[in-house]
């Protein structure tokens, strides 16, 4: 059992697939593991989360596997000499080919990239370390004036700024290793590059209920419709990689905070990812500047923080979770970490759901309870429970394996698989016995329980028991 609320979300790459680091990283913190499908074959997925499986049987703990799809990343083609100059302020045109491209002449495979341009719109290189703005577009042939100069070599990335692209977030990749995520039992599919709430809308026919959905907010059009996104996602992820490439430095970290506010009010987990500890990918310890900004993300109320390459192909693995774990609960240890969820209001819906999750908060305020126990089949009234953030501990006990392994993601809890009371008493027996083996609480602990009556019929949370570990 962890002694901190929020959640770490690593990476898997060549240096952490193995087995034994697999087990390793879940014992020193990580609670979910991320696969990039931007990397790796089918098989090595498939292996990856057979392993995981392994760990989650061996130490007794649901684990959130998300698999992350790569998305519509959009590239500029070869060059004749592998690489081009761009010279500050001289003029370079850009055009639809497959042909190679040479000096003063950028050429992509992107018709709708193509289309979508016009006079105005700025197109940066390579993670933003290029910038170029376009003049004019005749006949398909675009004319652009460079404003960040640098080497720009085959194929590197491109990010349109100021510009709805008319593009799914969905590739034809995607798709196939989408299908092929959802045979392997995942919890969650992130969708990259989302732009509006239509694409989580497609993405939903194809995947249904065999996983949740996380957004990633990485364009400023997401941004313009976080409303209508969140409403039809299941978590988001605020991708500030290539969100920070977009947007202009400075307002990224108020996305963040605009993204974790608005998934919270939602009951919807939120994610931190990118350069979390980027230095650790070779150093064994974080700068300063990057354990500040994980301490940042948990007091914010991020439900999770996310490592990449640090856990991917980084020197140290283990260590990275291991830092990120003290800094999380450092945070989680100040007093004023608990003082700013009193500051925010959340909305609240007229449910029995949302009065128990709200009284639950004042409650273990008031009475000094250490855990709450939810019974829940689905896992909305722990979520409802979770992002009042009560200062205890939140036990999800579900009958379902995939509802535990998706509740391991989600801030303060701890999932327990378990049957279904068949009556009253039955329910505190098991409650009794999961609070004293499993919660790590001792007798006089004042506890809450929160359940539907009839059992197990989801939708009817309207119980709340105060009781003592006896």
């Amino acid at each position: 059992m962890r002694n901190r609320f929020a959640k770490i979300l690593a990476t898997l790459g060549p240096a952490s697939r193995a087995p034994q680091t697999l087990r390793l990283l879940h014992e020193v913190g990580v609670d979910a593991f991320r696969l990039n499908f931007s990397h790796g074959s089918h098989e090595d997925h498939a292996e990856s989360v057979k392993n995981i499986r392994r760990v989650q049987e061996q130490c007794g703990n649901p684990i959130t596997i998300v698999a992350d799809m790569q998305g519509p990343k959009l590239r500029c083609g070869p060059f004749e000499s592998g690489s081009i100059e761009l010279k500050y302020g001289e003029t370079v045109s850009i055009e639809l080919s497959e042909a190679l491209g040479k000096p003063g002449l950028i050429r992509m495979p992107h018709p709708e990239l193509i289309e979508a341009l016009n006079e105005g719109h700025i197109l940066k290189f390579d993670d933003g370390k290029m910038q170029v703005t376009i003049l004019e577009k005749t006949d398909g042939v675009l004319k652009a004036r460079v404003d960040v100069p640098g080497t720009l070599s085959d194929r590197k990335g491109i990010n349109v700024i100021n510009a709805v692209l008319p593009m799914s977030a969905m590739t034809d990749k995607d798709r196939v290793d989408m299908a092929f995520a959802l045979t392997q039992d995942v919890d969650y599919i992130a969708l990259s590059f989302v732009q509006t709430a239509q694409d989580v809308i497609d993405a939903r026919k194809i995947i249904g209920d065999k996983a949740g959905i996380i957004v990633k907010i990485e364009k400023p059009s997401a941004v313009e419709e976080l409303d209508d996104i969140l409403a039809h996602a299941d978590a988001a992820m605020v991708a500030r990689g290539d969100l920070g490439v977009e947007l202009p430095l400075e307002l990224v970290p108020v996305v963040q905070r605009q993204i974790i506010r608005k998934g919270r009010a939602l009951g919807k987990p939120v994610i931190v990812a990118t350069h979390m500890l980027e230095s650790m990918i070779d150093s064994p310890t974080p700068t300063r500047a990057e354990a500040s900004d994980v301490a940042t993300a948990i007091y914010l109320g991020a439900d999770a923080v996310m490592l990449s390459a640090e856990t991917a192909v980084g020197r140290h693995p283990a260590t990275a979770v291991a830092i990120m774990d003290r800094i999380i609960t450092a945070a989680e240890n100040d007093p004023e970490f608990w003082r700013y969820f009193d500051q925010i209001e959340l909305p609240h819906e007229p449910t029995a759901e949302d009065a128990i999750g709200q009284s639950v908060r004042s409650t273990a305020k008031t009475l000094g309870c250490k855990a709450v126990l939810g019974y829940t089949l689905t896992g909305s009234t722990v979520q409802r429970i979770s992002r009042e953030r009560p200062p205890c501990r939140v036990v999800g006990l579900t009958p379902r394996v995939n509802t535990a392994n998706r509740l391991a993601l989600s801030w303060g809890v701890l999932p327990i698989v378990m049957e279904d009371p068949v009556n009253f008493d039955d329910m505190l027996g098991s409650v009794q016995t999961v609070a004293k083996n499993h919660a790590g609480l001792a007798k006089g602990d004042r506890i809450m329980i929160s359940a539907g009556v009839p059992f197990g019929r989801p939708g009817t949370t309207n119980l709340l028991k105060i009781e003592t570990v006896d």
